[in-house]
């Protein structure tokens, strides 16, 4: 642990890694529950595998940027505490998978070196900011809307606000009115808009995928961009209020958004502005850092297969705002790819364009800032290391999550049926290589990793279970989602159940009949104007299993018989409380938020010191195997049973003495007063347990 000490310099960081290094000691010693340790392991982007005694790393790149100095970075510790391969996410993080949990803080350690981190890319946090690849160069782009990614990110990085919700929290931003940022399958979407010369956002709210996709609302229309991080504060504040704890399930914003109505939550976020510091976040999109091309003249170059280059010149370089640039997609097959190229692709990117990629929502790989006589030699240069397949953000390029290769909750199959369906559309379907319509997505479970249900055709892992009680891999076969820009979209409907080794011919079936029929639209609409019931009839002879093969009974990718094997997932960090716990939790708490007051950030001391007084009186609830699904409840609930039958004698009801962080700006009189509050309730209902276990 001393090394660390030496070797980062941001002390902040430094104090997040030993920390990560004495939990796990204490872990292994047995000081700390298990369920309590993934909590606080997944908030520092450790996460449990599939497979026994190894952990998957995922790391968190705002936005998909990436420099690459800080691409060779991840190469060095992927090889060192991994096996050499990177897997780009739907979220435009990278994960590595493999890793020994007792090596993750040397891990974090060194990839803080070239400013990476790992902190909140798991667990009930604010999870990586996603945004449009082509932010700062897309030619229908109102603004850049790179540094208002960057500053949320920033913000709420290690923010009080958001460490402990019931659930994950998914922000993005989109440049333009496409909305390729998918903003209404977000927690929270922001579109780039410009009203009167003043820069802003349309802002959605509350939308979600997994088993129950929402669409979000639209919450403003129009917001400028000096008041969206006060907004987000005041929608996290509520969200870790009112959001449900207990069952995981019901735990989303979607969710909270649905009980109690768009207009009522939006009330309790303005009523909660006045407990936010600032009113307006000015943020400076000038001082932001943009990647500066490098000017080289461009090698000679001869390309030998002209045809195979304009193919690939039509489909994977994209114009650029910038005169004489262009970016390039790289098709990444499944997401994944491995060091030795990764390295090699950096180095071609520093010397010959701006230094920097950006990782995609599709999982592909973009370079900006090539200048047009360099597209031929990158051409070439891209060859060699297997990179200028054609197909970018095409019909071809699939989107899979890992699935049963690496996942606990993997039911079927993800990269082995999208590697097939691939293969099908490229040697039976070449028209597809260049269509951008159809969009395919495939994902291993409900969870939707893989987005597979806002897709024109998606496939969701499942199984089936014939009469004899046997168990083959299946798929959900979904049809007619899709992005229709400016916030709106379509979710894909449950069409019909398939044995997995039928998706290919499943596949077939649904281009044949849409090449037949279609005319010139595009899928999304075909889909709509023919109905659910039409394809269901195409499709309803592939899901008879009374006929099934020995092959059914093999996954895509596989060799052995499919057993289906469901881990405890991770996705929400679960975490299983113990009063004791609870009791140590709320005096590191209070321990936070007098470091917080000592360093005059007042705004974070007295946020963690009302996350002290819920926990308290949380472990008293507990105690009594009462419910403590949301804060408010539990702040109700402590009224009904100890302050108002007089167990615990307080000045006033507890609601009084919590929600004062809701009256009082955060000033420091009142982050001090609010501290001794909080010392002082943690005593007496540490007092009451202890006379209750002493008499039990």
């Amino acid at each position: 642990m001393q090394s660390f000490r030496t070797e980062i310099e941001n002390p902040v960081v430094e104090k997040d890694i030993i920390e990560l290094a004495n939990k796990i000691e204490q872990f292994h010693k047995g000081k700390i529950d298990e369920e309590k340790f993934r909590s606080l392991r997944l908030a520092r982007g450790v996460y449990g595998q599939r497979q026994e005694g190894v952990q998957m790393i995922r790391i968190k790149l705002p936005y998909g940027k990436v420099k690459s100095n800080q691409l060779k970075r991840i190469c060095e510790v992927s090889d060192e505490y991994s096996r050499g391969r990177l897997h780009i996410t739907t979220r435009q993080d990278i994960q590595i998978h493999y890793v020994d949990l007792n090596r993750t803080p040397e891990l974090w350690a060194e990839l803080e070196k070239d400013d990476v981190t790992l902190r909140e890319a798991c667990g009930n946090t604010v999870r990586n900011v996603t945004a449009s690849e082509t932010a700062g160069i897309d030619v229908n782009e109102p603004f850049d809307v790179s540094p208002y990614a960057h500053a949320v990110f920033q913000n709420f990085l290690r923010n009080p606000i958001c460490q402990e919700m019931g659930r994950k929290f998914k922000v993005s931003f989109s440049g333009t009115d496409e909305d390729t940022g998918l903003s209404y399958m977000h927690d929270l979407g922001f579109i780039a808009k410009i009203e009167n010369g003043v820069r802003g956002f349309k802002v959605m709210l509350g939308g979600g995928l997994g088993s129950q996709p929402r669409h979000a609302d639209e919450l403003y229309s129009f917001l400028p961009t000096d008041k969206i991080i006060p907004l987000m504060e005041g929608v996290l504040r509520i969200f870790d209020r009112h959001g449900e704890r207990k069952s995981r399930a019901k735990a989303r914003m979607k969710f909270l958004i649905k009980d109690i109505g768009l207009e009522a939550f939006k009330e309790l976020v303005e009523a909660e502005q006045k407990a936010i510091v600032n009113k307006t976040v000015p943020i400076d999109a000038e001082a932001y850092e943009v990647s500066t091309p490098v000017i080289v003249e461009a090698p000679q170059v001869v390309i030998k297969d002209q045809k195979a280059f304009e193919l690939w010149k039509s489909t994977n370089v994209i114009p650029q705002k910038q005169e004489g640039y262009v970016a390039i997609g790289i098709k990444v097959l499944l997401g994944d790819f491995y060091t030795d190229k990764a390295r090699l692709l950096a180095d071609l990117v520093e010397q010959y364009a701006a230094g920097e990629l950006r990782l995609s929502l599709r999982q592909n790989i973009l370079i900006p800032f090539v200048k047009e006589d360099l597209v031929p030699f990158f051409y070439q240069e891209l060859g060699k290391l297997g990179f200028t397949e054609a197909g970018y953000n095409k019909a071809v390029d699939i989107t899979a999550c890992p699935g049963t290769d690496t996942c606990n909750l993997g039911i079927a199959s993800s990269t082995g049926i999208a590697d097939e369906l691939e293969r099908v559309l490229k040697a039976e379907y070449p028209q597809y290589l260049e269509k951008e319509d159809l969009v395919i997505k495939i994902s291993g479970c409900m969870n939707a990793c893989g987005q597979h249900n806002m897709a024109n055709i998606g496939f969701q892992g499942m199984s089936i279970r014939t009469k004899d009680k046997l168990v083959a891999p299946a798929l959900q076969v979904l049809l007619g989602g899709g992005n229709l820009g400016d916030g709106n979209g379509r979710f894909a409907d449950k069409v019909v159940k398939i044995p997995s080794r039928r998706g290919p011919e499943a596949l077939r079936r649904i281009l044949n009949d849409f090449e037949a029929n279609a005319k010139d639209q595009l899928f999304v609409d075909y889909y709509a104007e023919k109905g659910e019931k039409y394809f269901y009839d195409l499709l309803t002879d592939l899901s008879e299993i009374d006929n099934l093969t020995p092959e059914d009974f093999v996954d895509w990718g596989n060799e052995e018989k499919y057993v289906k094997a469901i881990g405890v997932g991770e996705c929400a960090g679960v975490v299983i409380d113990l009063v004791a716990t609870l009791f140590l939790e709320s005096e590191e708490k209070i321990q936070n938020a007098k470091t917080s007051f000592d360093s005059g950030v007042y705004s974070d001391a007295v946020y963690h010191t009302y996350s002290s007084l819920v926990n308290s009186a949380k472990a008293l609830l507990i105690a009594e195997n009462k419910k403590t699904n949301t804060h408010a409840g539990i702040i109700r609930q402590f009224d009904e049973l100890f302050v108002e039958t007089k167990k615990i004698n307080l000045e006033g009801t507890f609601a009084d003495l919590v929600y004062q962080i809701q009256k009082n700006a955060p000033t420091k009189d009142f982050a001090l007063d609010y501290i001794k509050i909080a010392q002082q309730f943690l005593q007496k209902v540490q007092s009451y347990r202890a006379l209750e276990v002493e008499s039990a």
